[in-house]
């Protein structure tokens, strides 16, 4: 769309934007759309049906609307996709089982907060009035949780036990709530007083959303963790926007696993010749050498290794658009979330930039060697370029398209693509930081593998060692055994694969339909291959489903 007067599907979408985040004041919040951030998405039953209503009705216009161009072709086609999924999801009655370890209501009330401006009073009075309202918010969320039990849903045992855990943390001392105040900066006596009374409210919220978990819910939980194979295919569509057979994807993930160790053990070997590829990597986590000696030191280094990148790959490998050049590298807030490194996108109008945050579990002596590959992977020219780049295309790309739009399996996949071609272009120029990005790789192939197989209740593949189907017990031992992770690290995981089902394949299998898509192009080629258009061609498309992907790109 280059005219200065949008399309009937875009002025659409346009509407259709302002009326998602009206809807999901939450969306608003994670998009950076402004003028709803004092609100919460009304999460019960009814609040359901609203939404549904709304996808029907976009459904409904859409229908009759005939695009004029490509443009508008994928405009279309990406938000009846959306539709789709959603109506989908209500149909089967998912928002009456939206509770686990890691992307339900009970973790998106505190991660609203980490995106919230607080420097301005207006700020910090949106702030204080989501404090003031989380009570609400959670008694409606309870009242879908509720109905879903009294229809004999409720969801597996485990995923309440993680989830109540969680609420009972910020219920107490060790709040996350606690640490907002100290992010507002100097208060008049009244609104400090108003602020104190906000969080224990907020605070109390969790503490009744607990204890409505332990007393009501729990005792109707299930012990089996599966969701079974129709659930689980609804969840394939829904993350990678394409079909398959999911025992043909299990097989392939046994295979990669075994590919991907292969070649650590020729890494390990030469850092350090005679020792197993385990010995090589507690010597990387531990020893000063292969360590940051402090955050600061570590937040430099990532700067570094990103700068570098931006500066040697704009206009060869990529086409940044200049408002994406801006990358904030931090800290992420004390206890607001798992350890590790996450990527929160910019705002709309890239007035907040978009950032790679890190939970660090200690303050000193900081491995190093499995984050340089992260860093490309969350930020450039992972996720960052890929969503900058969706963001900043206003003509070419719908509005829903750029700020709402989302398929796991191409955004994961284009950030796992990310880390193996800064592997082919030799930016991983010390072999610890290809030794780390190959355990990032066999951990998402190990995922395929232990997904599918504990979600689809197979045997567990004969490479893997005891016989029997996979269970929690069997999966957790072989991500221990396997993909080198403690005993805790590996529960945690594998209890997001129970209540996330689907999803934990996306980084694999979008990664191999974008190195396929790759291989058709340099094969019909030859010489010829140019990776910049071929990178743009991926990018330039936003976020769409691994199928409409895969056409888009074969269209030329």
């Amino acid at each position: 769309m280059n005219s200065d007067v949008p399309s009937l599907i875009f002025a659409l979408s346009d509407r259709l934007v302002d009326a998602a985040v009206a809807n999901s004041p939450l969306l608003g919040t994670f998009i950076g759309v402004p003028g709803h951030d004092h609100r919460w998405d009304d999460l019960s039953p009814a609040g359901a049906d609203r939404s549904a209503a709304l996808w029907r009705e976009t459904q409904a216009a859409l229908d009759a609307l005939t695009p004029q161009d490509e443009a508008d072709e994928l405009a279309k086609r990406v938000i009846l996709a959306h539709c789709d999924e959603q109506l989908e999801a209500w149909a089967a009655g998912d928002h009456l089982i939206e509770l686990n370890s890691i992307v339900s209501p009970a973790q998106m009330f505190v991660m609203a907060f980490d995106v919230m401006p607080m420097a301005t009073p207006d700020e910090r009075e949106r702030v204080i009035s989501r404090l003031e309202g989380l009570g609400l918010a959670c008694k409606a969320y309870r009242e879908s949780l509720e109905a879903g039990r009294l229809l004999g849903r409720a969801v597996a045992r485990r995923q309440v036990l993680a989830a109540m855990e969680q609420c009972r943390a910020h219920a107490g001392e060790t709040s996350f709530f606690l640490s907002l105040p100290g992010r507002f900066g100097p208060l008049s006596d009244a609104d400090t007083a108003r602020t104190s009374a906000a969080v224990t409210a907020a605070r109390q919220a969790f503490g009744a959303l607990a204890d409505y978990l332990e007393s009501s819910y729990l005792p109707s939980a299930t012990d089996h963790d599966a969701v079974g194979r129709e659930r689980y295919l609804r969840a394939m569509r829904r993350h990678l926007g394409m079909r398959g057979e999911p025992e043909e994807l299990y097989a392939w993930g046994v295979a990669e696993v075994l590919r991907i160790e292969a070649q650590m053990r020729a890494v390990a070997a030469d850092i350090r010749p005679g020792a197993t590829v385990a010995e090589v990597i507690h010597a990387l986590q531990t020893e000063p050498a292969y360590c940051a000696a402090t955050a600061d030191e570590f937040i430099a280094l990532i700067e570094r290794c990103e700068a570098r990148a931006l500066e040697r790959l704009d206009g060869v490998h990529f086409d940044v658009p200049p408002l994406a050049r801006q990358l904030l590298i931090k800290r992420a807030p004390p206890g607001a979330g798992p350890i590790g490194a996450y990527y929160l996108a910019p705002s709309a109008d890239f007035s907040r930039p978009g950032g790679v945050y890190y939970q660090l579990e200690k303050d000193t002596g900081i491995p190093t060697f499995d984050e340089i590959s992260t860093a490309f992977h969350e930020g450039f020219p992972g996720h960052h370029l890929q969503i900058a780049t969706q963001i900043a295309q206003a003509d070419r790309l719908s509005r829903f398209q750029r700020l709402i739009a989302s398929n796991t399996g191409h955004a994961e996949g284009w950030a796992l693509y990310a880390e193996q071609l800064m592997h082919e272009l030799g930016f991983l120029d010390r072999p610890e930081y290809v030794l780390g990005m190959y355990v990032g790789q066999l951990m998402r192939a190990l995922r395929v593998v232990v997904d599918i197989g504990l979600h689809l209740e197979l045997p567990v593949a004969s490479e893997f060692g005891a016989g029997g189907v996979w269970s929690f017990e069997a999966a957790t031992r072989v991500l221990e055994e396997r993909g080198f992770m403690t005993p805790d690290n590996a529960r945690s995981e594998v209890t997001r694969y129970l209540g996330w089902p689907g999803q934990a394949i996306a980084y694999k299998i979008g990664q191999r339909v974008i190195l396929g898509l790759r291989d058709e192009r340099r094969g019909a080629l030859g010489p010829a291959f140019d990776p910049r258009p071929f990178h743009a061609s991926i990018l330039n498309v936003g976020s769409v489903g691994l199928d409409l992907l895969a056409e888009w790109v074969r269209r030329g």
